[in-house]
């Protein structure tokens, strides 16, 4: 699990008692989804005919807009995380970072469980030596897509959750 034990307020509505608006509830769903998104081929690449963690995206972008409820996504996080089972490290990781992001809609917290699990899928599909840099570059994408409202929220998240999410943001 890489939520943290106690939540954080941040990421939390201000309609269950956070300070999370709807807003930038919905710009870490988005980048949740961009981070899935780009790593997307490596599952495709896998297992081109299963379409979970595309849908999962999809769906990712359909909460944004109002189309299906946060239930509807939550439930697709599940749908989603069963297409890891079975598949290549990288593939699978895709998948998790795919559940993640529809996940957002329930816990906006997942936002950095996306993010995180995409550097680890794209450090899975390179030579070992490749690891670090491939890490670290895919993290700095991840970052230069961070809307301006929602950039130090992030930022800070990821220096306080780096450790339970395997040291990834270490840029």
């Amino acid at each position: 699990m890489i939520l943290p034990k106690q939540r954080d307020t941040r990421f939390i509505t201000i309609r269950r008692g956070g300070t999370l608006t709807d807003e930038n509830h919905h710009l870490l769903a988005l980048w949740a989804a961009k981070c899935a998104e780009h790593v997307l081929p490596l599952f495709t690449k896998a297992n081109p005919a299963d379409k979970r963690p595309a849908e999962a995206i999809e769906l990712t972008r359909a909460w944004v807009r109002g189309e299906i409820t946060m239930k509807e996504a939550h439930k697709a996080a599940f749908v989603t995380n069963a297409a890891a089972k079975g598949m290549p490290e990288a593939a699978k990781l895709v998948a998790l970072a795919s559940g993640q992001a529809v996940a957002v809609a329930h816990v906006a917290a997942h936002e950095l469980g996306a993010a995180a699990y995409a550097i680890r899928a794209v450090m899975a599909s390179v030579e070992e030596k490749d690891k670090d840099a491939a890490g670290r570059k895919e993290c700095q994408w991840q970052r230069d897509q961070l809307p301006e409202a929602i950039r130090d929220l992030v930022l800070d998240d990821q220096a306080l959750r780096n450790p339970i999410c395997w040291d990834v943001f270490n840029v």
